[in-house]
């Protein structure tokens, strides 16, 4: 897996993000939804400036926006109703005729439940007998019907950025802002949610709980049936990136591989 698609060099007023990897169209999407968001959430994410090449290598320049990268401690309750703020305002601000003009995000519902249920067969090195066990329970999920059925596209569709990473929101003290936008597109809310909740930047040290954020977002019955489904599927995705060998196994501390397996089962409890 690719760890990192781009370089960024920040300056005092803009931004300049080039690509290192573009195969799914990263510098398309992030410019296409830096301009959505200033034409229909004015404020929340940088100002597309320019874009080109430089040595083959494709760019897009922002401004830059204020704040530091949430993530550092666990949010406070003002920290928490911005962010949901922000997450609603990117959520809800573009219109239907701009989403379905809009590509689906790099990974969506039924691209990620395909992948998930390639990658839990692939063989792997030893774990112990619980993450083991943990795995072989999550394999059945997938293939059962709820793994069917979040795999299925909802009518219902949000702008997203697709990725769940705390770190993409810069909070300046009154505020936050949203940062990357390479694999973004149009989504359902459950789903998006659920990759957030759900990313170990944000469970992980009880950065922010699910119930502390969903009441900011709003979902409905439906869409919070639906949010329990997605939110098993990025349990088991996590639980496979924390395995040895893979992405995220070396970027956390030791003991994330059991915690994540008992968040696996306690979420399909």
């Amino acid at each position: 897996m690719v760890q990192s698609t781009h370089r960024l060099d920040i300056g005092e007023c803009e931004v300049a993000k080039t690509y290192v990897d573009w195969a799914n169209g990263e510098p398309d999407r992030e410019w296409q939804a830096l301009t959505l968001l200033h034409r229909c959430a004015p404020g929340l994410a940088p100002r597309p400036l320019r874009r080109g090449t430089a040595e083959g290598r494709p760019f897009v320049v922002m401004s830059r926006v204020p704040g530091k990268p949430l993530g550092d401690a666990p949010l406070t309750q003002a920290q928490v109703a911005g962010l949901g703020e922000a997450m609603r305002r990117i959520y809800r601000s573009v219109p239907r005729d701009a989403l379905d003009a809009l590509a689906e995000r790099t990974l969506g519902p039924s691209q990620m439940v395909a992948r998930v249920r390639a990658w839990i067969g692939e063989p792997r090195g030893p774990v112990s007998p619980f993450v083991d066990q943990t795995l072989v329970v999550a394999a059945g999920w997938l293939e059962g019907h709820e793994a069917w059925a979040v795999a299925e596209r909802c009518r219902e569709r949000v702008f997203t950025p697709a990725d769940g990473n705390l770190g993409n929101f810069l909070w300046d003290g009154s505020r936050c802002y949203a940062v990357d936008f390479e694999d973004s597109g149009s989504s359902d809310l459950a789903f998006e949610v659920a990759d957030f909740v759900e990313h170990v930047s944000v469970w992980l040290d009880a950065m922010v709980t699910a119930e502390a954020l969903t009441p900011y977002l709003e979902l409905t019955a439906e869409e919070r049936r639906r949010f329990l489904l997605c939110r098993r599927l990025f349990a088991v995705y996590w639980l496979l990136m924390l395995l040895p060998g893979n992405p995220a196994h070396v970027r956390n501390p030791e003991g994330t591989l059991e915690r994540q397996a008992n968040r696996v089962v306690d979420l399909m409890a």
